[in-house]
C-alpha cells in the first residue's frame, strides 16, 4: 500500500489483514522478502502461528528464501509452501520441489501435480483426494471446474500419491502399521495425521499455482485450515513474572487473563501512533487500562483498530489469537508486553541484527533542522534496526540500516511523510573495535573546588568474549570497597566509554568488564564521580587490551551467466573475497562468497558493467571479524584527519 512499493514492485514493510475463509477466521501479516527489511519479517514470525512460503517456480529457493526460512525455524513456525508463477516462462515445479529439500532442508510432502506447465498450465491434481480442478477464462479465478485427471498425469499421479502416503504415514505409528500391511488410511486419518506432522514441525506441504489469477488459491487456503495450528492447538504462552523472575504460563483461551506483545508501532496521518498487539490470552477492551511489563507502566487503551494494511475498522473488544492495532499507548514500543495488572507477565522479547552501514545526514535548510529530528525519531520509533546518532564534535547525524536500499527508503520517506529535505553523505562502513587479550585498568576522578568536592576511583579488568557474544558487567567488589549506589553509575560509565573505542571511535564489542576494586570518600563520592571513573578505567584498560577494529562481512550469491563467471570471481579476488562455493543453475552458475562490506561499495555498477548487465547479485550481513592490520591502520588515519 506505501508508494514506494507500488513504485519498486516490493514489499517494504509488514501488512496486516484480517479475512474469512470457510468459516475460519484469518490473521494474516504479508512481510517484505528483501533483507534489507529484516526487521519486519522477524517481528511478524515472532507472533505468528503458521507461514505460507511463496516461491518462484522458475527461481526456487533464492538467497532471501533461505534467510526467511531460517528465521522461521527460529520462533518454530509451522509452514506450507506455495510454488507460484506456474504459468511463467521456465517454471519448474520438481526443481523447485528439490530446491526446496536441498537449500532449506525441509522434510517435503507433496500434495499436488500441476495440470499443464508455464503458459499451458490450468490446474491441479490433489492427491489426497484424487480429485482434479481447472480454472477457466474467469481472470480472478474464483470458480474452478472439477474434471477427470488427464489420462497422460495418471501414471505420475498414482506413484506421488503412493509416496505421499507413505511419508505421512512414517510420521504416525498406527498409520505405517496400517501402509506396511497393505491397508490404506482414510483421508480423514491421513489429513489429521498430516495437520499433527506439521504442527511438530516434521513436514511441510506443497502446494502450486499462479497467484496472480488465483489459480490453486482455494485450495492452499483449505490447506491453512487443514493443516496449519490454530492458537488451540499450541501450548501456553510462557513468561515470566517482571518481580520474581519466576515461570508464568497463559493459556490461549479468551477466559484467561489478558497478555499480549507490541510487535510493531506505525505512525498513521491520520490517528497518530498505532500500536500492533498480538493477543496471547484473555481480551482487550477499548478505553481499558492495561499494563506495560517490560517497563512497570500503566497504558489506557484508547481505540482498538481491526487493519486491512492501510484501512481501518474500529471494534470494541479483540480476544485471545487475534492482531489487533490499539490507538493511545504512549509507551510502549516494539517488543513490550502488555497484560493484565493483576497478573503480570514478561513475554519473551523480540531480537534485531545490529545496523552495518551509516551515512551523515542534514537539513538542505534551517527551517528542516527542527523537522528532521522528530521524523528520524519517528521512523526509528517505527523500526528497530534504524538507529540516529549525533556527532557533536562534527555536529553532523548519522543514520544507520541494514543496507543502502534501507536507508534510501527511510530519506525518501522523511521527504514525502515529513516533508523534510535533506543532504545525504555517502554510505559508511559500521566499523565496531574490540580487544583481543586480558587487560587491567584504573580510573580515578578527583576534582575540589571550595564547599563539597568530587572523589570515584575504580578498578576493572577486562576479558575477550567470543564474536557475537556481546558485554557483560560483572560485580566483583567485596567487603564495601565501593558502596552499592555507586555500582550502576560506573557500568554505566563503563558503557557510555564504550559507545567511542580506543583506536577510531567505533563501538567497542564482545567482551566481558569486571569490577574488582576501587576506593571512596564519605563525603565527596557522587554518582557522577563514579560515572566518570568508570568510563576513565574503560579507557585505560582497553587500550592495553589489544584493541583491534572488526568490519562487517557480507554474505554475495552472484548468478552469473558462464562466460563472465572468470571476471566475476578474479574481481571478487581483488575484494578480499572468500569463495564458498560454486553450482550450476540452468545456463548460469551461482557463485556464494564472503566479502567485506567495505569492498562492495557501487558494486551493483561494475558487476552490470563486467557482465553486460546479465550478472545479478544479492547480499546479507553474515558476520564481523577482525580487519587486515593494513587496513586498520589506514582506517585509523583517515578517522583522525
Amino acid at each position: 500500500w506505501m508508494e514506494q512499493e507500488r513504485e519498486r514492485g516490493i514489499t517494504i514493510v509488514s501488512a496486516a489483514t484480517t479475512t474469512f475463509w470457510n468459516g475460519y477466521r484469518f490473521n494474516i501479516i504479508d512481510t517484505p522478502g528483501h533483507v534489507d527489511f529484516t526487521a519486519e519479517v522477524e517481528r511478524s514470525l515472532r507472533v505468528l502461528d503458521g507461514g505460507i512460503t511463496v516461491l518462484d517456480a522458475e527461481e526456487g529457493v533464492q538467497s532471501q528464501s533461505e534467510t526467511v526460512w531460517h528465521q522461521a525455524d527460529k520462533y518454530n513456525v509451522p509452514r506450507l509452501c506455495f510454488i507460484n508463477k506456474m504459468d511463467k516462462i521456465g517454471a519448474d515445479f520438481r526443481a523447485t520441489i528439490a530446491s526446496i529439500e536441498e537449500r532449506l532442508g525441509a522434510r517435503t510432502a507433496i500434495m499436488v501435480v500441476p495440470i499443464g506447465r508455464e503458459h499451458e498450465f490450468r490446474g491441479i491434481v490433489d492427491l489426497l483426494t484424487k480429485k482434479a480442478y481447472v480454472w477457466g477464462s474467469d481472470e480472478l479465478g474464483a470458480t474452478f471446474d472439477e474434471i477427470e485427471i488427464p489420462s497422460d498425469l495418471a501414471g505420475e499421479v498414482k506413484t506421488s500419491r503412493h509416496a505421499l502416503v507413505e511419508r505421512i504415514s512414517e510420521t504416525d505409528d498406527v498409520l505405517i502399521e496400517k501402509f506396511l500391511s497393505g491397508t490404506e488410511p482414510s483421508i480423514e486419518e491421513l489429513k489429521a495425521a498430516l495437520r499433527r506432522a506439521v504442527i511438530a514441525y516434521k513436514l511441510v506441504p506443497i502446494y502450486c499455482g499462479s497467484s496472480l489469477r488465483n489459480k490453486g488459491v482455494q485450495p492452499l487456503l483449505d490447506a491453512v485450515v487443514d493443516y496449519l495450528p490454530s492458537p488451540l492447538d499450541l501450548p501456553p504462552v510462557v513468561g515470566t513474572h517482571p518481580k520474581t523472575a519466576g515461570r508464568e504460563e497463559r493459556k490461549r483461551v479468551s477466559e484467561e487473563a489478558f497478555s499480549g506483545l507490541a510487535f510493531k508501532i506505525q505512525i498513521d496521518p491520520h490517528v497518530g501512533k498505532l500500536t500492533y498487539v498480538r493477543i496471547y490470552s484473555g481480551t482487550l477492551t477499548s478505553g481499558s487500562y492495561t499494563y506495560n511489563s517490560t517497563k512497570g507502566t500503566q497504558e489506557r487503551v484508547g481505540r482498538l483498530l481491526l487493519m486491512h494494511a492501510n484501512q481501518r475498522e474500529e471494534i470494541k473488544e479483540a480476544y485471545a489469537g487475534e492482531i489487533v492495532a490499539v490507538v493511545g499507548f504512549k509507551d510502549t514500543i516494539t517488543g513490550d508486553t502488555v497484560c493484565d495488572p493483576d497478573k503480570p507477565i514478561v513475554l519473551e522479547k523480540i531480537s534485531f541484527p545490529d545496523p552495518v552501514i551509516s551515512l551523515a545526514i542534514e537539513p538542505k535548510t534551517k527551517n528542516d533542522q527542527e523537522k528532521m529530528g522528530f521524523a528520524l525519531q519517528r521512523l526509528a520509533e517505527e523500526d528497530p534496526t534504524f538507529k540516529i546518532k549525533s556527532n557533536l564534535e562534527t555536529n553532523q547525524t548519522i543514520i544507520w540500516g541494514m543496507g543502502e536500499l534501507h536507508l534510501e527508503i527511510l530519506v525518501d520517506r522523511m521527504k514525502r511523510e515529513f516533508n523534510v529535505e535533506a543532504n545525504v553523505g555517502a554510505p559508511q562502513v559500521a566499523y565496531k573495535e574490540t580487544i583481543t587479550r586480558e587487560a587491567e585498568g584504573e580510573g580515578k576522578y578527583i576534582r575540589q573546588s571550595g564547599g563539597r568536592g568530587q572523589y570515584g576511583h575504580c578498578f576493572l579488568r577486562l576479558e575477550p568474549k567470543n564474536r557475537g557474544e556481546g558485554f557483560e558487567f560483572i560485580d566483583e567488589i567485596k567487603g564495601g570497597a565501593i558502596p552499592k549506589e555507586f555500582i550502576a553509575p560506573i557500568e554505566k560509565g563503563v558503557k557510555e566509554a564504550m559507545e567511542n573505542g580506543v583506536l577510531a571511535g567505533y563501538p567497542l564489542v564482545d567482551m566481558s568488564v569486571a569490577l574488582y576494586d576501587g576506593t571512596y570518600h564519605d563525603v565527596d563520592s557522587s554518582e557522577i564521580a563514579f560515572k566518570i571513573a568508570g568510563s576513565m578505567a574503560l579507557q585505560h584498560a582497553a587500550k592495553q587490551a589489544g584493541p583491534t577494529i572488526l568490519e562487517p562481512i557480507m554474505k554475495v550469491e552472484i548468478t552469473t551467466p558462464d562466460e563472465f563467471m572468470g571476471d566475476v570471481i578474479g574481481d571478487l579476488g581483488a575484494k578480499r573475497a572468500e569463495i564458498q562455493g560454486s553450482a550450476k543453475r540452468g545456463a548460469v552458475t551461482v557463485i556464494l562468497a564472503l566479502v567485506p562490506l567495505s569492498e562492495l561499495a557501487g558494486y551493483a555498477t561494475t558487476l552490470r558493467s563486467m557482465s553486460k548487465g546479465r550478472a545479478t547479485y544479492y547480499m546479507e550481513p553474515s558476520h564481523y571479524q577482525e580487519v587486515p592490520r593494513n587496513i586498520q591502520e589506514k582506517i585509523i588515519a583517515k578517522k583522525i584527519v
